[in-house]
């Protein structure tokens, strides 16, 4: 969530920011939030008094009595009656007030950056650095759906038998591919700082809230009803809520954590000709890189991530872009983010495979995560991104790197997979 001091503070500021992402009206949005707050205030004000002069009537009560004077606390005991029905009703009405505020501020997105640009869908987003494998034009490139049948890598019927569309089964030397990059992007990462965790795959509703999928996003998790948990979109939500409502020491920051799980989306309404095969799938396997820093070292945290984003899809050997996220196309809880994506070939298309945010201090303010310097406290600023996730990314290495009745396997995973090409 927005920070309320912060709002108030910046309230232009913040008002002319927010409308880069279309939000005409967020001028009067802002202003009744501010409203809202100072009721909250002045009830809660009001509150304390009252309970203030009920506390001393009860200690005068309670002398008198001491001193047999019991008949001169009727009037004392009267008093106390009132006050106590009207902290009842003053009670009432300030925890109203504060589920609206907390309403209005969680449907308030997040403040976008001054270098995010202006612009509506991805049509607007910005191409920051891109470098393209030259395509052979001896080659008639096959798009990855047809190649998984001709090499017996992935059975989608299966899948489909099993649970439903969009649930595959990796086979054979698919499975062996899958392991290989899941095992190849974590060593990296633990190369590159990261301390690994294994978190759950089911979430509750603090947590989902607390990185902003709820009340968001509901629509597009699966949830168990009966234990009112949710199965997880990203593990960016157990790995950063792992330090919800925790005081983290600014010496130790920053923070670095990286995961392998599996992740389940719903994708409602996302099916079509463009999303065939391994394009958009419900489960899907993916690495995620989670960091916690403070203000002062968060956009060199998101620079970091980038980089190291595009080592792996270098290693990779195929072609890939990366793009500055425009307003229109930004999260709900990002401030900044940066998209990585590969070129398919057998598709001609690109493909999304990463996604690397900052968050600044919205998602802190969600889960009261705060970071100490000395007798100071604030709140931290959190990051994530995709390390990558796979079937975007299996799709452009096999329409990538085949080559007639082969393919080939990136140098870099050879030790992983224990072949260096796949044959019919």
């Amino acid at each position: 969530m927005i920070e309320l001091n912060k709002l108030r503070s910046e309230k232009n500021k913040i008002a002319s920011a927010l409308k880069k992402r279309g939000l005409k009206e967020i001028d009067n949005e802002l202003s009744k939030v501010i409203e809202l707050d100072d009721q909250r205030k002045n009830l809660k004000s009001e509150l304390d008094k009252i309970l203030e002069e009920s506390n001393i009537i009860a200690k005068d009560i309670g002398v008198k009595i001491k001193n047999g004077e019991k008949d001169s606390v009727d009037e004392l005991k009267k008093r106390s009656g009132e006050l106590k029905e009207k902290s009842k009703s003053v009670s009432e009405e300030l925890k109203s007030i504060e589920i609206k505020l907390r309403n209005m501020l969680c449907n308030i997105p997040n403040i976008p950056d001054e270098i995010v640009p202006e612009g509506n869908s991805d049509t607007d987003n910005i191409i920051v650095s891109s470098k393209e494998l030259k395509i052979s034009n001896e080659i008639k490139y096959k798009p990855h759906w047809d190649l998984i049948k001709d090499f017996n890598l992935i059975d989608f019927d299966t899948g489909n038998k099993i649970t439903g569309a969009g649930f595959p089964v990796y086979i054979e030397k698919g499975a062996k591919l899958q392991r290989a990059l899941i095992n190849y992007f974590l060593d990296e990462a633990n190369s590159n700082g990261y301390s690994e965790v294994q978190p759950p795959i089911l979430i509750n509703e603090e947590s989902g809230f607390g990185t902003g999928q709820l009340p968001d996003k509901e629509g597009q998790m699966y949830k168990i009803e009966d234990e009112n948990l949710y199965m997880i979109p990203t593990a960016e939500v157990p790995i950063t809520n792992m330090y919800r409502k925790k005081i983290i020491d600014k010496g130790t920051l920053p923070i670095k954590n990286v995961a392998y799980t599996p992740c389940f989306r719903k994708e409602a309404g996302s099916w079509g000709s463009h999303v065939r095969g391994l394009n958009r799938l419900h489960q899907f396997d993916k690495v995620e890189i989670v960091q916690i820093e403070n203000e002062s070292g968060s956009d060199k945290a998101l620079e970091e991530m980038c980089n190291y984003v595009e080592s792996l899809v270098k290693s990779l050997e195929i072609s890939y872009r990366k793009l500055l996220l425009c307003a229109g196309d930004l999260g709900f809880t990002a401030s900044v983010t940066y998209d990585f994506e590969v070129y398919a070939p057998g598709q001609d298309r690109w493909l999304e495979c990463s996604s690397v945010s900052n968050f600044r201090t919205y998602q802190a303010n969600r889960m009261n995560l705060k970071v100490r310097d000395g007798k100071n406290k604030f709140l931290a600023n959190t990051l994530n991104g995709s390390a990558l996730a796979l079937p975007r990314i299996v799709a452009a290495i096999l329409e990538t790197h085949q080559n007639g009745n082969e393919i080939n396997i990136p140098k870099a995973l050879h030790k992983y997979t224990g072949f260096k090409k796949i044959n019919l």
